[in-house]
Order: C-alpha cells, then structure tokens, then sequence
C-alpha cells in the first residue's frame, strides 16, 4: 500500500469538500480555517466557493474590522486578500508540493464600506525545485467596485 502524504493543502481540501454542500457548512468550515490560522480568523471572513486555483470570501463590515475613518482598516483589507489569494494558490498545489509566502503587495483603490467580496484565480508553474509564483485577489464592494489588490508572492518547492 502506497501512503499518501498529508499536507495542510490536501487536508484543507479534504475539508472543503467533506463540509461545503452541507447546512452549515461553509460557515463551519470558514471557522475551522480561522482556529487553524488564527490570525486570519480575526476579520470573520467566511469562505463561499473553493476550488482548484479559485477561492472566494465574503467578509461583513463591523466594528471590529473599522478604523477611525469609519471604513474598513487597511491590515483588515490585506489579511483578506492573503488568506483568499492563499486558499486559491493552496487548493491548486499537488500533494507533494508545499509553499509559503514571501511577500505581500497591497494596493488600496478606495476607502472599503460595506460587504466585501475577495476573489482570487491562479495557476501555478511546475515545480521541479524552488520556484517563485503570484497569486493576486480582487476585492470589491458590494457595487462591485475595486477596492483593494493584494499580490501574494510564494516560493514553492517540491516535499
């Protein structure tokens, strides 16, 4: 018997899918990913479409996410874009590729009112040793409007 390895991508994977069809789902499987990285879990993001090279998240303003300019804080913004660019770059990997970011770009385009929705596509390259990739998301307001880009830059590596 062949073991298979088990890595945070696959086991996120593993997740998504066991959990997102049912009642409840995306909301349970949203806050499992914010105990597993908990600082992501402080903006209340919640996960509405995962798939291989696209995530989607939705986040609510409140309170807790604002700044005294009465929009929505500028790390609250980043935090947002990284976990949904990650999810996208994370649910394409192969099992026995692993990856990490090694840098964030973010472009703020307008003050961020309201429900934010984050989307994020990428294809990442073959990888046969170290290799750098991009993962960019969109963040738009509920008009659709951009309101934030966030580059996440990976190294990627085969196990």
């Amino acid at each position: 018997m062949t073991a298979t390895k088990s890595t945070p991508a696959s086991r996120l994977a593993a997740t998504w899918e066991r959990l997102h069809r049912r009642p409840g789902g995306k909301w349970l499987f949203s806050r499992l990913l914010g105990r597993f990285t908990p600082y992501t879990g402080t903006i209340g993001a919640r996960v509405e479409d995962l798939g291989p090279g696209y995530a989607r998240i939705r986040m609510r303003d409140r309170p807790a996410v604002r700044n005294h300019l009465n929009s929505i804080h500028a790390i609250a913004l980043a935090n947002l874009g990284e976990v949904t660019s990650g999810l996208a770059m994370q649910s394409t990997l192969p099992p026995d590729v692993r990856g990490i970011v090694t840098g964030l770009d973010v472009e703020y385009i307008r003050k961020a009112r309201g429900t934010l929705i984050a989307e994020s596509r990428c294809t990442p390259p073959v990888v046969t040793g170290l290799t750098d990739a991009q993962a960019v998301a969109e963040i738009r307001n509920s008009e659709g409007e951009l309101v934030t880009r966030v580059t996440a830059r990976w190294r990627l590596a085969p196990l």
